[in-house]
């Protein structure tokens, strides 16, 4: 069972966005998987039950109280939705449920600032200084051709953690939650340039790169 959590310590920053499009990418790959949703909001849960019984199922994991003891046993894949503010021992509890985490960044200074700290922090986990879980990041909500977009683009590039993707702001995410769907599960003609976005990080996921 692999697990992959998208995790960053500011709030805000699109993380169950990318959770149930991962986990909805994997679904419909033909592989095993539940959602764990530790964020408060729920609203990864609140994706799952949009979810039409057409589409591959996405077992439901709710809460980090208990940890994953009430996951499925048969799945190829748990994806986690973190909660924000997590630092300390919250950060290192999160972490050990983890083989692959996802790192989403917005365009602003503030989120920027944000993530320099948190990513510190991160790496400086043990479990993430002895290689046993991989981090990649992600410009999130970005728009193209914008001057914070160049230097979240920069600022990403030069860090030294993989730089996965960058994913635009754009209305088919919206689209996509409201109907329980992932974007991959949209129509070619409307989401085809946010699959091709999507290509590096799924091709990440599956690589032998983003696992210990």
């Amino acid at each position: 069972m692999r697990h992959i959590m998208v995790l960053n310590a500011k709030g805000g920053c699109g993380k169950s966005t990318l959770a149930t499009n991962i986990a909805s990418y994997f679904a419909d790959e033909g592989y095993g998987v539940a959602l764990a949703d530790y964020d408060p909001q729920q609203s990864s849960l609140d994706w799952l039950e949009r979810r039409p019984d057409s589409r591959p199922k996405i077992a439901a994991v709710a809460g980090f109280k208990d940890g994953l003891k009430h996951a499925p046993r048969q799945v190829d894949f748990v994806v986690i939705d973190a909660p924000a503010r997590s630092h300390g021992k919250e950060l290192l509890d999160l972490v050990r449920h983890a083989e692959t985490i996802v790192v989403p960044v917005l365009p602003s200074t503030i989120d920027m600032q944000a993530a320099d700290r948190f990513i510190k922090e991160l790496k400086a986990v043990g479990k993430v200084e002895r290689k046993q879980a991989k981090i990649g990041v992600v410009a999130n909500r970005v728009r193209e051709y914008t001057l914070i977009y160049e230097e979240l683009d920069e600022y990403l590039t030069a860090m030294k953690v993989p730089y996965l993707a960058s994913l635009r702001e754009a209305q088919n995410y919206v689209r996509a939650y409201t109907r329980g769907l992932g974007i991959f599960e949209l129509p070619e003609y409307l989401a085809w340039p946010d699959w091709e976005q999507w290509e590096p990080l799924t091709k990440w996921l599956r690589s032998v790169r983003s696992q210990p």
